[in-house]
């Protein structure tokens, strides 16, 4: 089911993503449920939960019935966060 997956983003989906230099990686299969990450322009993008259920998880379903739902995986560098630790303790110490 993986390999059926991916080449359907390959040929469905990541095309529109690249027009906005976006790309999407498939992370996981269990049950039904895919999950997925977005990278490039996409990730983090304001608009990423909508292309999710208006792209990804609509042609998912018409091309296989049983997928059930698709889930974007929203990952924080481990650098932005000592980033914003780093802000919000500075922060703290003006008070």
């Amino acid at each position: 089911m993986f390999a059926e997956i991916e080449k359907i983003l390959e040929v469905n989906v990541r095309p529109k993503l690249a027009d906005h230099y976006g790309n999407i990686k498939l992370v996981s299969y269990d049950d039904g449920i895919v999950e997925v990450k977005l990278l490039g322009q996409c990730k983090g993008c304001l608009s990423a939960k909508y292309t999710i259920e208006d792209l990804v998880e609509v042609t998912l379903k018409e091309e296989i019935p049983g997928i059930k739902k698709v889930i974007l995986r929203n990952e924080v560098s481990e650098e932005l966060l000592e980033q914003a630790r780093k802000i919000l303790s500075e922060g703290n110490r003006g008070r």
